[in-house]
């Protein structure tokens, strides 16, 4: 972290796939009906410099119907973040909430493109509450014990 003066800030240097994975086990049968589906999404940040982090979405969509297996697409996205100036209570707001809003569009086309690509209905992906997120991990953490006793 930077510890010279000047304002905070935050910026996305660079987006990338860091994996993608589409299993579509029931092609070529075809399906009718709506799918059940089944949706998680996770943050992970890590350090990658003095100033530089990656911020990682993993996305994980599970659909069935009809009684078997439709298909399963997990994927990484990755953002590289400079961030300077910043306190670590606002650095972990910025990376764990800020920074997965403004990545998710793009993942959530790619999610929505590949099932697509792989003979599905189009998917989409409601908008996520990257700060209810981020206040229910918190919330887990406190909730742990600290080893100390």
């Amino acid at each position: 972290m930077s510890s010279g003066g000047g304002e905070p800030n935050l910026q996305i240097v660079g987006q990338y796939i860091k994996d993608l994975s589409f299993e579509n086990p029931s092609a070529p049968q075809g399906f009718s009906g709506a799918p059940e589906l089944d949706f998680g999404i996770d943050v992970q940040t890590r350090a990658v410099g003095p100033d530089h982090h990656e911020v990682v979405l993993h996305m994980r969509v599970r659909a069935n119907g009809e009684g078997r297996a439709l298909f399963l697409l997990e994927l990484a996205y990755g953002a590289l973040v400079r961030a300077s100036n910043m306190p670590e209570e606002i650095l972990a707001v910025g990376l764990m909430v800020q920074t997965p809003y403004l990545m998710f569009p793009f993942a959530r086309r790619i999610v929505a493109d590949v099932v697509r690509d792989g003979g599905m209905p189009p998917l989409v992906i409601e908008p996520i509450d990257f700060a209810k997120l981020y206040q229910n991990r918190v919330a887990q953490m406190q909730a742990q014990p600290t080893g100390n006793a």
